[in-house]
């Protein structure tokens, strides 16, 4: 699979690591100007953002309808500097993202993982889980894919509204 990692940082370099081993083709998109969103989103099957919540916005208008139909992976936390709940629980930070991006299809993923775990899903030899929550069956399988891929065991959480959770 083509996976775009949107972020650089200790989340989407674990991403990446533990991606390559299973043999999926990565590029980065990052704020360096050599690695601009919209030539890695138009190239990936499926999008992951590597970056803060805050950064969706940006991300969104910078790249608009390019990530129409794909697959873009959520795995921000939505915490402020006090690392309280930033919108409660009448919505999250995919949902608001799935608004910004209407015509992608946004999974929720990884945010329940440290980035020190990413790179094979394991944690002093057991075996981690990931929680993935969506409304597009294609786009959940998709991450499934890549979750197990990594080693992880994958979970079913429902629909996008289960992230708020």
């Amino acid at each position: 699979m083509k996976i775009a990692i949107v972020g650089k940082g200790n989340v989407g370099s674990a991403l990446a690591e533990g991606l390559h081993r299973a043999k999926h083709e990565v590029r980065f998109a990052s704020k360096d100007p050599k690695e601009p969103i919209a030539d890695v989103v138009i190239w990936a099957d499926a999008v992951i953002l590597a970056v803060p919540w805050t950064a969706h916005k940006a991300i969104a208008a910078t790249a608009g309808n390019l990530f129409d139909g794909k697959t873009v992976v959520d795995v921000s936390n939505v915490l402020t500097p006090n690392m309280e709940l930033a919108m409660g629980f009448t919505t999250s930070g995919a949902e608001e993202l799935q608004k910004l991006l209407p015509k992608a299809r946004v999974v929720k993923a990884f945010n329940t993982i440290f980035a020190q775990n990413m790179r094979d899903g394991r944690l002093k030899g057991e075996c981690l889980t990931v929680f993935i929550a969506g409304d597009d069956s294609v786009s959940k399988e998709t991450v499934r894919k890549i979750v197990e891929d990594i080693g992880f065991d994958c979970v079913d959480a429902g629909p996008l509204s289960s992230a708020r959770y």
